[in-house]
């Protein structure tokens, strides 16, 4: 029923990588329709989670691990290409989604005439991806990746006039700053390894006293 929920991810990613290959190759109008294109898809595949979960009994609507890819297996340590949809998660898709696409439509008037227009909304999709790998990560690891991920656009956003030294500067300190909180993330992942074993959001607060 959930399975669709992982296009929500996908889409801000398709238009991230295409953009950055071939954003200078098409036209602007084209540029703009792609980059709000599949964040406006992301919003109404979150619409689509978000009935979906309604239409469940009220004790059935609890996370939902949808898993894409066994990617590590073995008897100490499990980790899966997963991701966690339940009413927050959802809420937060929506939200995500739904400001992004306000913020991408609005982008197509206030940088039209920027020479970098096709990398700003590259970098824009980026953003959306990672926020969205942040929200719907199913345990502590894919947690850190979008939290990480999230850094990253946030740098190439708020340096995106290179030529700009207060845009340099500001960026920079705005990776430090969430370089710093991704050290704090990963000792707090190992932490919780060590207690309970496994990183999984619900077995995590399962064992949880």
């Amino acid at each position: 029923m959930f399975a669709s929920s992982w296009f929500i991810l996908l889409f801000p990613l398709a238009g991230f990588i295409f953009l950055s290959w071939y954003g200078n190759r098409i036209s602007k109008i084209l540029v703009g329709a792609i980059g709000c294109g599949v964040v406006g898809a992301s919003f109404l595949t979150s619409l689509v989670a978000l009935s979906n979960l309604l239409f469940l009994p009220a004790e059935e609507r609890v996370g939902k691990v949808q898993v894409l890819y066994q990617w590590i297996s073995s008897a100490n340590f499990k980790l899966d290409l997963s991701i966690l949809v339940d009413p927050l998660s959802v809420f937060m898709f929506l939200i995500v989604t739904g400001v992004g696409f306000v913020i991408h439509i609005y982008s197509i008037g206030y940088m039209h005439d920027d020479p970098e227009y096709a990398r700003f909304f590259s970098y824009l999709n980026l953003f959306i991806f990672s926020m969205l790998v942040l929200v719907a990560a199913a345990d502590f690891f894919f947690l850190i990746v979008g939290w990480a991920l999230v850094g990253l656009a946030s740098y190439l956003l708020i340096g995106f006039y290179k030529e700009k030294t207060s845009a340099v500067l500001a960026a920079r300190k705005a990776f430090v700053m969430n370089v710093i909180g991704d050290v704090g993330m990963v000792i707090a992942a190992f932490v919780i390894f060590e207690s309970f074993g496994t990183l999984n959001f619900i077995e995590v607060f399962a064992a949880a006293p």
